[in-house]
């Protein structure tokens, strides 16, 4: 793990690792989303002072910038195992169920960290919004590209329009993160993949 030294209160040097303060910078991000969290929320999660936190990380923008990346790292594994599957049914399921189980994971907060902050934000924080969309736009390309891929090998039914399917699949794996949120259970969530993938076009 990276370590560094800023300064801490008092003019006193203060090691801190780098990868678990982010780790919590990460948590509390996903929680509250970026307008609802503080700078002392970020501080206090993460063991550090302001001074450290600016120094290791620079301002708000960039540490959350930095929480995303890590998220998509971590937490969204899952979607690079999905388009990486033999057919578009398979590519839906393998992001459905890792959605439901990143979403109930018991040691991390519901819902996506990254709906939850593209809802969020306000006029203040357009240029952060704009970040989480435009990853996520790059995410819905690599999809479509899969299905148009799918449709042309035969996997798909002629007439379905392959980006038309990538925003199904996106409104449910939405879907999944918002009832999460809002306090939806494991076999609700469960029964919800299962409806989806029951009307999933074949060939």
């Amino acid at each position: 793990m990276n370590k560094l030294s800023p300064f801490a209160c008092r003019g006193r040097p203060r090691e801190f690792c780098v990868d678990a303060a982010l780790a919590q910078a990460l948590r509390v991000f996903w929680e509250k989303g970026y307008e609802g969290t503080s700078l002392n929320d970020l501080t206090e999660a993460m063991g550090i002072t302001r001074p450290s936190l600016y120094a290791a990380f620079g301002n708000k923008d960039a540490l959350f910038r930095k929480a995303l990346d890590l998220y998509e790292t971590e937490k969204l594994a899952y979607i690079r195992r999905a388009l990486e599957q033999p057919t578009a049914r398979k590519v839906a399921e393998v992001m459905l169920r890792g959605s439901v189980d990143n979403v109930m994971s018991c040691d991390q907060p519901h819902g996506c960290m990254g709906v939850i902050t593209s809802v969020a934000c306000g006029p203040e924080a357009q240029t952060v919004r704009e970040e989480v969309v435009k990853r996520g736009d790059a995410g819905k390309r690599a999809l479509t590209e899969r299905f148009i891929r799918a449709k042309e090998e035969g996997d798909l039914p002629a007439h379905v329009d392959p980006e038309g399917l990538m925003r199904v699949l996106i409104a449910l794996l939405q879907g999944i993160s918002v009832q999460a949120s809002q306090g939806a259970n494991r076999d609700e969530l469960d029964s919800l993949v299962e409806s989806g993938l029951a009307l999933w076009p074949s060939a």
